[in-house]
């Protein structure tokens, strides 16, 4: 900022008329970058990087620099809707606030009356805010006694694998990958969807450092590394014990810190030298030779670093994939260094009181059951049994499109299809989920609510105000649930208090509010080298090779590699793996309605190799073809191209289906199979044929 500008005790900035107000951008990104949105007569006009706040610098990704005209997209909700069509036709009437939600509570309570747990909330991180995400959602779910939601559509594999090993999700500070000399950059299209890491990493590869891209696709991130290891889908596991044997080949081991800070290392080695390259070349259809050359790199360049992200861990074997790459640094004494180590989420750091945002003790003894949102088109379509309990009655669904991103969508469909199935969605924008509700509530966007952040990508809370008032009659998601609640009689304190309460409640005195007031931001306590010393939050306060608690479990203790539940080569009617990694300028299916974003997109595309498409007799860029399996079959145009490895095919999403070809998307093939560790899903584990259309 201008040293100008006079900064307010509100934490707003002026020059002549013209406002700057603070923000974070809420969306599911590492990043959490620090925003300053331009508010001219009550008109937000520009959204851009909050330049002093030292991991955004002023630079945001396309995407949200063009927030505001997601805020003002003619398509917009701007009031309350109730259905007056069949479901899923889009045909929805004008209602006021009062009469939707009065009629939404007096059906909860006639379900409740029955059994509260027929009531399911569906939400996720199309914000990734602590308060309008699960605070006055969570205490009205709670007081109702609703069914739980384990929210494991996107990381959960990944995240317990690291909890399994590390102790919690953290890892090495983010500013600390430019002064590495190694960066293995694992599962992540760092340019799309983690810039300012990739901003780091080039600072690095300026100062000499190594950059090697572990992916199946060849990104834009790829292209831009000095080597590009292009495994299978679902065999990182096997490249991770690959390393380890060659590591203890060649003795390019700490055997210090492996004595004093970890433990199981006999049996882990023990398996990793079962993994020889050439078994690892076979699994992972990478070749030996290019496994000890990377192997060599991470046990002889100081520091080394590993910078994984949540790709990887979306097949069978996901937690366990996590879990074997986690182990790598300890085996080396990466972590002696603060630019040694790895980095999936430093979310652990955050000290969130959940419990006091969320207030689980409303409960008051109950344990409703618990439904996983991966499985949610079996289970809205699942009758009541002992051991599912209640037909699923009523569905609330906010900060979610799941229809569109829910996998084997066409049971998705069929279950948010149904006549008897009472569905209320908060929203922005009337998605594909939207289509199918019997009540569609406008939603604020960010630059209209109060919130505050964690960061899975660097140690900043991150406050975000209020930049204008709402859109026209747009209201937050607490609201709603403060509406609701008084609607159903809940007279608890708790469902009174305000959004700005609620952001100090998020942390209480654990970080420092009046700074986040005056700044917008403000780090939490993280160490420059978190492990050097070990001290891992682990049972054992040390890096675990095994598990103990994966072993009560009657798991593996110990990390190795689960094969796909369909893998490559396991099927003739299916020979391609097929993977299904955002398109560059779509979040999730966030943004997809922006135009100028699908614009540059142009239409859902599927990248195959040209051998794999020369078989198939698809000879030429933007033909349409025909992608297929036993679940469905998704429409899109073909692009041949290296991008894809042989055998694997890229299929770039999320596409709302109603902008897709043929009414679907790339979810009309994904499985609702689970992951190994952490019930996630298998989106990347998906077998498939293409033909021309």
């Amino acid at each position: 900022m201008s040293s100008t500008v006079s900064i307010f005790p509100s934490g707003k900035e002026s020059i002549k008329g013209t406002q700057f107000v603070r923000g974070a951008c809420p969306h599911d990104c590492p990043d959490t970058c620090a925003l300053v949105t331009t508010v001219q007569d009550g008109v937000a006009v520009e959204v851009r990087g909050n330049p002093e706040h030292k991991f955004t610098q002023g630079v945001l990704c396309t995407k949200v620099s063009r927030y505001t005209e997601r805020t003002y997209h003619p398509e917009r909700l701007l009031h309350p809707m109730r259905r007056r069509g069949p479901k899923g036709a889009g045909d929805f009437e004008r209602v006021s606030w009062d009469e939707a939600l009065s009629d939404i509570a007096q059906r909860l309570r006639a379900i409740a009356a029955r059994d509260p747990q027929a009531i399911v909330p569906y939400s996720y991180c199309g914000t990734m805010g602590l308060v309008q995400g699960e605070s006055m959602a969570g205490r009205f779910f709670h007081k109702l006694g609703a069914s739980l939601l384990d929210r494991t559509i996107c990381s959960n594999a990944g995240g317990e694998g690291l909890v399994h090993t590390l102790g919690a999700k953290v890892g090495m500070k983010v500013e600390f990958f430019a002064r590495s000399r190694l960066i293995l950059i694992w599962g992540s299209n760092s340019i799309a969807s983690n810039l300012h890491f990739w901003r780091l990493a080039q600072e690095a590869k300026r100062c000499g450092a190594k950059l090697v891209c572990i992916d199946p696709r060849r990104t834009e991130t790829a292209e831009k590394c000095h080597e590009h290891v292009q495994l299978l889908p679902g065999t990182d596991a096997a490249l991770a014990l690959a390393m380890m044997h060659e590591l203890i080949g060649n003795d390019w081991l700490d055997h210090e810190y492996i004595e004093q800070h970890t433990l199981g290392w006999p049996a882990l080695r023990e398996r990793a030298l079962r993994w020889t390259p050439e078994r690892a070349s076979a699994v992972c259809g990478v070749p030996a030779a290019r496994i000890r050359s990377l192997a060599r790199d991470w046990g002889t360049i100081r520091p080394a670093a590993i910078r994984l992200n949540y790709g990887m861990q979306r097949v069978h074997g996901g937690g366990n994939a996590v879990r074997a790459v986690a182990c790598l640094p300890a085996l080396t004494g990466a972590w002696r260094d603060p630019a040694g180590g790895m980095l999936l989420s430093s979310s652990g750091l955050f000290p969130v009181d959940r419990a006091a945002l969320q207030r689980p003790d409303l409960l008051a003894g109950r344990t409703p059951r618990t439904i996983n949102m991966v499985t949610i088109g079996d289970d809205l379509l699942r009758a009541p049994s002992p051991q599912f309990g209640p037909r699923i009655e009523a569905l609330v669904v906010y900060n979610s499109n799941p229809v569109a991103v829910a996998p084997q969508s066409p049971k998705v469909v069929a279950g948010f299809a149904r006549e008897d199935l009472f569905t209320v969605v908060l929203e922005q924008f009337q998605t594909d989920t939207a289509d199918y509700a019997d009540y569609i509530l406008p939603a604020t966007t960010q630059l209209e609510h109060w919130d505050v952040h964690v960061s899975y990508g660097h140690t900043d809370v991150v406050l975000n105000r209020p930049a204008i008032a709402p859109v026209g009659q747009a209201r937050p998601n607490t609201q709603v649930f403060r509406e609701l609640a008084r609607r159903m009689d809940y007279r608890e304190p708790c469902f009174a208090e305000g959004d700005e309460s609620l952001c100090r409640t998020a942390y209480g005195d654990r970080v420092d509010f009046d700074r986040l007031l005056q700044q917008g931001y403000a780090p939490v306590d993280a160490p420059d080298a978190p492990f050097a010393a070990g001290g891992f939050p682990t049972p054992s306060g040390k890096c675990e090779f095994f598990s103990d608690r994966l072993a009560r479990q009657g798991l593996d203790g110990l990390p190795d590699h689960v094969p796909n539940h369909e893998p490559v080569g396991s099927s003739t009617r299916y020979p391609l793996a097929m993977i299904s990694p955002p398109a560059r300028n779509f979040l999730n299916s966030s943004f997809v309605n922006v135009r100028s974003l699908r614009d540059i997109e142009g239409e859902p595309l599927l990248e195959i190799h040209a051998s794999d498409a020369a078989a198939r007799g698809i000879v030429a860029d933007d033909s349409i073809v025909r992608v297929f399996n036993d679940r469905g079959e998704y429409r899109c145009k073909a692009r041949v191209s290296d991008r894809a490895r042989p055998g694997v095919v890229n299929a770039l999403g999320v596409w709302w289906r109603k902008l897709g070809l043929a009414g679907t998307n790339v979810n009309e093939l994904t499985s609702q199979q689970l992951t190994d560790i952490g019930r996630g899903p298998v989106f990347y584990d998906c077998l498939v044929e293409v033909e021309p259309a």
